[in-house]
């Protein structure tokens, strides 16, 4: 059974609840690092905790929310292992796992319905990493 971390800042929040029941029923077990409530918080303070997650191999992948979803993606990917992909659409969310392997689905609740989010998240769960020529860029990211 694969585990994933989700997280949240309040603008994602909404959206995180939704997305809980749905990976549930992906059969996954789900590791929620909050924020719990639509109370203003700082979206760093629950990004680290998906990253972290992913990174110890606590969660299989990690899926974070919050209103551009830049801001999450941006944190994310200081990680050296994270390649958290900020997605819009379903093509997007199969690209950055077929292509570049991303552990971490960043999603803008502002931006895109919450059909268009358990879309992504269904299709990022379900696609699988390509390799060849990908691994070979993915290789060359980490600037460390």
């Amino acid at each position: 059974m694969r585990k994933i971390a989700i997280g949240s800042d309040h603008a994602g929040y909404e959206y995180k609840d939704h997305l809980i029941k749905f990976v549930l029923n992906q059969d996954c077990e789900l590791i929620d690092k909050g924020t719990y409530t639509d109370d203003s918080v700082d979206y760093p303070d629950f990004v680290h905790p998906v990253a972290k997650a992913v990174v110890s191999q606590e969660a299989d992948l990690g899926i974070l929310i919050c209103g551009t979803g830049n801001g999450v993606a941006m944190t994310a990917n200081k990680y050296e292992d994270i390649r958290a992909g900020l997605c819009w659409n379903t093509n997007i969310a199969k690209l950055v796992r077929q292509h570049n392997n991303a552990n971490i689905l960043c999603i803008p609740a502002r931006f895109v319905g919450k059909r268009m989010a358990t879309m992504m998240v269904h299709t990022f769960l379900n696609t699988e990493f390509e390799g060849g020529r990908h691994k070979r860029r993915i290789d060359k990211m980490c600037a460390c």
